[in-house]
């Protein structure tokens, strides 16, 4: 992918828990190089729920990440991870969100955000979310994770069963590598980038970026291929 793509894939950026758009897009901008930023249009929102507490969570953020107010949560959950709050009300907002800032070809989240946008593809082909706009195709999961809740992780990951093309960020010392490689189980074909790093946005090695690369050229190669045959 030397080259500019003609039309660069659109994702919808989807933040940590307690921190927000503009933290995300910070994290992004700054560890990534311009020869994928060029190629690829990244669109960063707000969760819904506004959070009062500092992403401070050992494990989870490491000093280098912490960034000033306001800080916002997709939904909450109890001690265990087993009950989830506002989750139904998080969806809707995604999808009025997507309704409203036009087409996206996919989602792309971290830590929350990436549970989220490894979650929605599959909610969406049973019909559990996202109705009002057409089936994501691609997602960038960085830190992701399956969900703990058995009854949510059945709906959300089946094994095997998520056609769309899924690129998964893995940290070697990240608290949820192991539900991360899990994750890997529900997609086809799964693009993944390891990094030594722990909970986190990495930066991209050269090993990373060709990965990348070759996974925004999939993406390409497809939406020219869909063209033709719209075009025939």
């Amino acid at each position: 992918m030397s080259q500019k793509m003609e039309r660069k894939p659109r994702f919808l950026c989807l933040h940590g828990m307690r921190t927000s758009a503009k933290i995300f897009e910070e994290q992004i901008f700054k560890r990534w190089p311009e020869t994928i930023l060029e190629n690829i249009d990244l669109v960063f929102i707000d969760a819904p729920f506004p959070s009062h507490d500092k992403p401070t969570i050992k494990g989870f953020v490491g000093v280098d990440d912490l960034f000033d107010p306001p800080y916002y949560d997709w939904f909450q959950f109890d001690q265990e991870f087993m009950e989830y709050k506002n989750l139904e009300e998080c969806l809707h907002y995604i999808e009025d969100c997507m309704l409203k800032l036009g087409h996206f070809d996919g989602l792309m989240g971290f830590s929350q955000g990436a549970i989220l946008s490894a979650t929605l593809p599959a909610l969406q082909t049973k019909g559990l979310a996202l109705k009002k706009v057409p089936q994501i195709k691609n997602v960038i999961i960085i830190g992701g994770a399956t969900f703990l809740c058995p009854i949510m992780a059945e709906k959300a990951h089946p094994p095997g069963k998520n056609m769309c093309n899924s690129l998964h960020f893995l940290g070697e010392t990240d608290v949820l590598k192991e539900r991360g490689i899990k994750l890997l189980e529900s997609f086809v074909n799964p693009y993944a980038i390891h990094h030594p790093r722990g909970h986190t946005v990495p930066r991209l090695d050269e090993k990373g970026l060709l990965i990348m690369q070759e996974f925004l050229q999939k993406i390409q190669e497809e939406e020219e291929e869909e063209g033709l045959k719209l075009s025939r």
